[in-house]
């Protein structure tokens, strides 16, 4: 027997373990997302959202010179404490401001008004007060003027260092959109 040919090369070799180390890491990260779910519960944060000001006004759109659609203006105070979500495996929070109505065209339409990141040893507790719309409120049409039936939520991602991204909601107003605004 040729002791060249039994023999495992260099290449061989350094597969081989970096095969193990991407296994052994792997097995390391779930056990660290099972551990921390089972210690680690997801607690809600204090999120309260208030609303200061609403207009909307009929808008030329962007791309269509000739088709008009509802533009909302909205401004909102919100304070929201997230010292309890943070442990161990959360690297940071996704905190969003949706919008949430019923037009006669459609049944549901959420739109993102504004968001925030805030990071583990960062904001974690914060109040924002005057908070404009940081994208812009459109709908399709004329579905926002007299509205009375607009619900404001605040939504929001952990995101871990190992583990699934879940979806979470808290924290929600519900407001009237009245007759367009003229400047």
């Amino acid at each position: 027997i040729d002791p060249k040919s039994t023999m495992h090369t260099l290449y061989n070799r350094g597969n081989a373990l970096f095969s193990y180390a991407c296994s052994a890491l792997s097995a390391m990260a779930i056990g660290c997302f099972i551990f921390s779910e089972l210690f680690f519960p997801v607690v809600a944060p204090n999120i309260d959202l208030r609303i200061r000001d609403v207009q909307v006004e009929n808008r030329q759109e962007f791309r269509h010179l000739r088709v008009k659609n509802d533009l909302g203006h909205l401004v909102f105070d919100i304070q929201a404490d997230f010292t309890k979500v943070f442990h161990w495996n959360v690297k940071q929070v996704f905190l969003y401001v949706v919008a949430e109505y019923e037009t006669p065209n459609n049944q549901v339409n959420q739109v993102t008004l504004w968001d925030k990141i805030i990071l583990r040893g960062g904001d974690e507790r914060f109040t924002l007060e005057n908070v404009h719309c940081k994208y812009p409120f459109f709908d399709n049409g004329d579905g926002l003027r007299l509205n009375k039936n607009v619900t404001l939520s605040a939504h929001w991602n952990i995101v871990p260092n190992t583990g699934l991204l879940p979806r979470r909601a808290t924290g929600t107003v519900r407001f009237a959109f009245g007759d367009y605004f003229h400047r």
